[in-house]
């Protein structure tokens, strides 16, 4: 994306344009958006609905690449979501978490087991203290959303069907419902609320 010269009307940043910066600079694995503090360009009209789909411009981004791609180079910073290249930081909205943990793999029993979570996006993390599970409950319908850290400051919500799973692999342990991972425990509900 170009930045406007002096007296010019700024550029609308582009999903394109963004792409072919994200592609010129990514290496292996994901890049180091947390080393990059390139100058805001403005907003793009990019969001990441509830269920975890990409839209721009009120439209699906269906191919998985480019999401998998801009998913690669998002980050959080006071509370707003940004795609940042070493050059360019975009925003865009999230309405809730960024990601979806639509799985999660078992290993171990008890104490030393490890909850290693997949996001929509092919992301992985061990549930532990590095990556840890919070609830958040409904204040109107006392529902619980569970999540938990993928990376740096960005949350996957886990997904209904994992949250079942978890309720049943996990134990009591002083005075609350949760789960282990990776040598960490996890609250889900108090003992006393599921007796009562």
């Amino acid at each position: 994306m170009a930045k406007a010269m002096s007296g010019q009307k700024p550029v609308t940043p582009s999903p394109d344009g963004l792409a072919a910066s994200v592609k010129a600079a990514q290496k292996q694995g994901l890049p180091p958006v947390h080393l990059w503090n390139p100058p805001f360009c403005g907003d793009l009209d990019i969001r990441i609905a509830k269920d975890g789909t990409w839209s721009y411009l009120g439209s699906p981004i269906n191919r998985f690449e480019l999401v998998r791609l801009f998913s690669s180079i998002l980050k959080k910073e006071d509370g707003k979501y940004y795609l940042v290249t070493p050059v360019e930081k975009v925003g865009i909205t999230v309405e809730d978490a960024p990601f979806i943990a639509t799985d999660f793999e078992k290993n171990g029993e008890g104490e030393a087991q490890r909850l290693t979570f997949t996001t929509q996006v092919g992301d992985t993390a061990v549930a532990g203290p590095e990556h840890p599970i919070r609830i958040v409950l409904d204040t109107e319908t006392d529902e619980p959303s569970p999540y938990v850290l993928v990376r740096a400051n960005l949350e996957a919500r886990i997904d209904r069907k994992s949250f079942y799973r978890l309720v049943e692999i996990g134990s009591h342990h002083d005075n609350w419902f949760g789960v282990w991972s990776d040598g960490q425990f996890f609250p889900l509900i108090a003992s006393q609320a599921l007796e009562g």
